[in-house]
């Protein structure tokens, strides 16, 4: 019985990686894919539904927390370390094309960054990004972690950091994990009391964005505040 079971297994996930080629994949196909390179012998087919139950979606089970994933019945160290390094790897394929080109080159890959980097947080999180004259990013520096309606910023950490990284510009991104997709008017003002230290020092602020659960919101382009 043990043979007959193990030549099934096989044989699924054999089937599992044709279907995949040829783009036939259900997602929680998947996910039990994915998961099965990991755990190579048990039928991953129960924890991948339960896991697309409980967590809502594939995106949302790779941006998960760490130790919201290791938590989940089922889901081990080594699962949650795999989920988590191709998070990892799609975020670092996100941020290169930044460092390559024009931050606002691509509008679209922009704002897919912001959301796997942010969305799934169940607290809030300031981003500075730092860019150059031709708008390439420097650095994406996390400056504040707080909690889940607010975050702190300090206004001169943020000056004294684009100085040392001779940045020309700086985008602003932050989260809320309420899932409010409006910015607040503590936003709003933080917003521009950085503009008002930087943009005597030659640093324009070019946007602040907000990520929520499902859409990144800009406020340049919602005519919040003169960029």
């Amino acid at each position: 019985m043990a043979t007959l079971d193990s030549q099934f297994r096989n044989g699924h996930r054999e089937r599992l990686r044709q279907k995949f080629l040829d783009n036939k994949l259900a997602e929680y196909e998947k996910l039990e894919l994915m998961l099965g390179y990991v755990v190579p012998r048990r039928d991953m087919r129960p924890l991948a539904h339960a896991m697309l139950e409980h967590f809502g979606s594939l995106s949302n089970i790779l941006t998960a927390r760490y130790d919201d994933l290791i938590e989940f019945p089922g889901i081990g160290r080594n699962v949650a370390i795999f989920i988590k390094l191709i998070h990892d790897i799609i975020l670092t394929g996100y941020r290169n094309e930044l460092i390559e080109r024009p931050i606002f080159h691509s509008d679209k890959e922009l704002r897919n960054y912001c959301m796997w980097m942010l969305a799934s947080k169940n607290v809030e999180e300031f981003h500075v990004f730092y860019m150059d004259d031709d708008l390439r990013l420097l650095q994406d520096q996390v400056h504040s972690v707080g909690t889940v309606d607010c975050s702190s910023i300090y206004t001169r950490e943020i000056v004294k950091r684009a100085l040392e990284l001779n940045a020309t510009n700086v985008l602003l991104v932050h989260n809320h994990p309420n899932d409010i997709g409006n910015f607040s008017t503590p936003d709003m003002a933080a917003t521009e009391e950085l503009y008002n230290a930087l943009q005597p020092l030659g640093i324009n602020v070019r946007d602040h964005l907000l990520v929520t659960k499902n859409k990144v919101s800009s406020a340049k382009d919602l005519t919040l505040f003169h960029f």
